[in-house]
């Protein structure tokens, strides 16, 4: 084989494994540098000139000229050098070309062993190069083989990679067969002994998060971002996502027109059940929002222990437990704080002897349900007291809630009639709360659970409570809890 043969070979080689110009010299130069320590001895010093013009290599083998010879490979005697010029001296360094052609078999085979490794270790550098930031990006592929569980990927736009699903990474309720398109989340990269792998997963929550950043563009924007994920494979997943843009609301975004956007990732799923909650740093209105789709009336916490417990009403304590506990079960992974849930009934009789908390302060309680109820909305406000309290900075129902009479009466223009109006409005909105915690030490009422689990001024005209989403669907929470009988009506909002 010619120099220009081989030079032709290894531009082919070069187009085939991406290399550049720089890449394919010190590829030829490596691979004869193997060639010649094969024929000549490890130590051999050379000079070689690649024209790329007209296919040539030009090998010149380099020897130092000495007394006695202690390395063949780079050291020829006096006497031997001379044979070739009568002028040599010790010292001086003997230059002799090398046809390509002299090479044997052996030398051939060692330069193609050591070009071989260097296209390999090249290979190896783009892939930890192209891979390494991009833990947790969508890649798409061709099943090249399922062999032992796993799934051999072919990648669409990086095939010397190698590329896997393992078994415990795949979602077992989907088949695929050799030959299939195929999405996946890359999860991490794992050096091995043959050079690093892809490790692929279709099971880990970070896949759907990479399929909502798909088809959502207010993911890839940064102005939604998805907070936490909760995953049982091929069953149910919640995400829990958080606007940076008051003005976009993130679980519509995420829900998409008519639920376009989150049925795209459903469908990618196999039918995988979705619910879209908003996130909160607050870990009680978290929790609250993380047992949808159940409605939850009540919620306690324990920082210390990290522990929330959660008060339903009898009707959709089985909606909040989920089957086989997996609504409860996923919200508190989502969460990061364990739930125990209790009906309103068993939250009763339970109160005075369980590990229960000590309930908050009614300010917090109200201010999770009416904090953002403007007072214009509320019945009972008249027109000059609603005046009144504007211009004294008052608006929303939870800036009153813990004023004493005598700070309302304090309030400029606030006449006495005013004020014991706006006492009896503050009573009548509170005194169902107030009865009810006080109940617990005495023996329960059949009507307590209702009026505890579910406070009247939730029902009043324009309130909006929080609204957890599952599966583009709003869950609004009851107007009023359905006691075992009958109980009296309360006053409304």
């Amino acid at each position: 084989m010619s120099s220009t043969e081989v030079l032709s070979a290894f531009k082919e080689l070069a187009q085939l494994k991406q290399l550049d110009r720089n890449e394919l010299r010190e590829l030829i130069r490596d691979g004869v540098f193997a060639a010649l320590a094969k024929k000549y001895g490890p130590n051999v010093r050379a000079e070689i000139a690649i024209d790329e013009m007209t296919g040539q290599i030009r090998i010149t083998v380099l020897k130092e000229v000495v007394e006695e010879v202690e390395d063949p490979s780079r050291q020829v005697s006096v006497e031997e050098a001379r044979w070739d010029d009568p002028d040599f001296q010790v010292g001086d360094v003997l230059e002799t070309d090398v046809d390509f052609a002299e090479f044997g078999r052996t030398a051939v085979q060692a330069a193609k062993q050591r070009i071989i490794q260097r296209v390999r270790e090249g290979e190896r550098a783009r892939i930890r190069e192209e891979f390494a930031d991009r833990v947790g990006e969508l890649l798409s592929g061709e099943v090249q083989q399922i062999e032992r569980g796993k799934i051999v990927v072919m990648l669409a736009k990086f095939r010397e990679a190698e590329a896997i699903i393992p078994y415990r990474e795949q979602n077992h309720r989907e088949h695929f067969h050799q030959g299939d398109t195929i999405r996946a989340v890359l999860k991490r990269l794992e050096e091995t002994p043959k050079g690093p792998r892809l490790i692929l997963s279709r099971g880990d929550p970070m896949f759907v998060k990479a399929l909502f950043k798909l088809e959502v563009p207010e993911i890839q924007q940064g102005i939604v971002d998805i907070r936490a994920t909760a995953r049982e494979v091929g069953s149910r997943t919640k995400i829990a996502v958080f606007s940076r843009d008051d003005g976009i609301d993130p679980v519509g975004a995420c829900v998409g027109l008519k639920g376009s956007r989150v049925q795209a990732v459903v469908n990618e799923l196999g039918g995988e059940r979705i619910d879209i909650v908003p996130w909160s740093p607050d870990p009680e209105r978290f929790a609250r929002l993380a047992l949808a789709p159940s409605r939850v009336a009540r919620v306690f916490s324990e920082p210390e222990t990290k522990t929330v417990q959660a008060i339903v009403d009898e009707d959709q304590l089985s909606l909040a437990i989920g089957r086989n506990g997996q609504n409860v079960r996923l919200a508190s992974e989502l969460t990061g704080w364990k739930i125990d849930l209790y009906s309103s009934r068993e939250w009763l009789e339970r109160g005075g002897e369980g590990p229960l908390f000590a309930p908050l302060p009614p300010r917090e309680e109200e201010g999770e349900d009416v904090a953002d109820v403007p007072l214009a909305e509320l019945s009972g406000i008249t027109q000059d007291l609603l005046a009144v309290l504007t211009t004294a900075g008052y608006r929303t129902f939870n800036d009153i809630l813990d004023l004493e009479k005598t700070d309302i009466a304090a309030i400029p223009g606030m006449s006495p009639e005013m004020a014991d109006r706006l006492v009896a409005l503050i009573d009548e909105l509170t005194t169902t709360d107030e009865a009810a915690e006080a109940r617990p030490a005495a023996e329960p009422q059949p009507e307590a659970p209702a009026r505890e689990v579910t406070p009247e001024p939730l029902t009043g005209e324009g309130m909006t409570p929080e609204a957890p989403v599952s599966e583009a669907t709003v869950d609004l929470p009851a107007g009023e809890a359905v006691p075992e009988t009958p109980a009296p009506e309360g006053p409304a909002a």
